[in-house]
């Protein structure tokens, strides 16, 4: 069983940046996957990065790149979200999950554990 908090979101102006951390419970952490997703109001929870278990593989959503980083610290049993140039579309609850396997995973089935989700609010 593997239990997750997020935290780090908030109200951010376009441009800005945020980082969102992701503590996990758990002496096992550092034997799934891990990866962030989020929701917009409206709209279907969506992929936005993914990270394997050791950290030497990272994904992102085409939307992210080049302005998301995904990182984990397994000492630590954490994982991030660095956030930066910011938009407005970036607005959405995000959720850290993790995933009974190695390897980065971009679809939702693999994910077990999810936490509770962090809103981020970009204004315009």
């Amino acid at each position: 069983q593997v239990q997750l908090v997020e935290s780090g979101g908030g109200l951010v102006q376009a441009g800005g940046s945020l980082r969102l951390s992701c503590a996990a419970s758990g002496r096992t952490f550092c034997m799934y996957a891990m990866g962030w997703f989020r929701q917009a109001p409206g709209k279907e929870r969506e992929f936005v990065a993914a990270i394997s278990w050791s950290g030497g593989s990272r994904y992102y959503a085409d939307s992210v790149k080049g302005r998301f980083t995904i990182s984990r610290d397994n000492a630590k049993n954490t994982l991030y979200l660095q956030m930066s140039s910011l938009k407005s579309e970036d607005t959405a609850v995000y959720y850290c999950a993790a995933a009974r396997t190695g390897g980065v995973l971009s679809t939702e089935g693999p994910y077990v554990y999810w936490g509770q989700g962090t809103q981020v609010t970009v204004s315009s």
